[in-house]
């Protein structure tokens, strides 16, 4: 046998010993990341609006309500697992009224300045509201108008503080033709 001992262990899982782990020091020294894939994300899922049919009418309601309209459906059908699973849900939104009743109220008013261009944004396809039923909720800007006023610059260009914002507040901003000058990318 010729050769170093050391080169003689080297093979299928015995790699050099100068690239093995060293004793005491961690194979993942960051380690698994905090708060990752902690909760399910059922806010988000069951938040989202779906298009149902009644009575041959189209309503838009959350797949929350749906969830529940389906699963009364089937109890009212006989199915007794779903009749049990709609009283419980039934059970828990009372007993969650009462106890809302028994709490202070809080009053929140929200202004609205006259003249508000944000609701002539959605009808005019310019912004999208990301809640349609809240009257609170977040604008983002369509594509298509980012690119209109980025044409109407000129020579002038924004920071890159104003890039930043720019691209949070468009709905897809991954579809804008961004112009060659910008820094900041989706």
């Amino acid at each position: 046998m010729s050769g170093n001992s050391d080169e003689e262990g080297i093979g299928y899982g015995r790699p050099p010993t100068s690239t093995r782990f060293t004793k005491g020091q961690s194979g993942n020294p960051k380690g698994r990341p905090k708060n990752r894939f902690r909760e399910a994300p059922y806010e988000s899922v069951l938040g989202q609006m779906v298009t149902i049919r009644e009575d041959g009418e189209e309503r838009r309601i959350t797949a929350a309500e749906a969830f529940l309209l389906r699963l009364a459906k089937r109890g009212l059908e006989g199915n007794g697992p779903a009749a049990r699973d709609t009283m419980n849900a039934i059970e828990k939104t009372t007993r969650t009224k009462t106890d809302d009743m028994m709490r202070p109220k809080t009053i929140v008013l929200v202004s609205v300045a006259p003249g508000s261009v944000n609701e002539a944004l959605v009808p005019l396809r310019m912004a999208k509201k990301l809640d349609p039923y809240r009257p609170t909720a977040r604008m983002m800007l369509e594509p298509w108008i980012v690119e209109a006023a980025l044409e109407r610059f000129g020579d002038r260009r924004l920071t890159r503080a104003e890039q930043e914002t720019v691209v949070k507040a468009t709905r897809t901003p991954y579809k804008v033709a961004w112009p060659d000058w910008w820094e900041v990318r989706p």
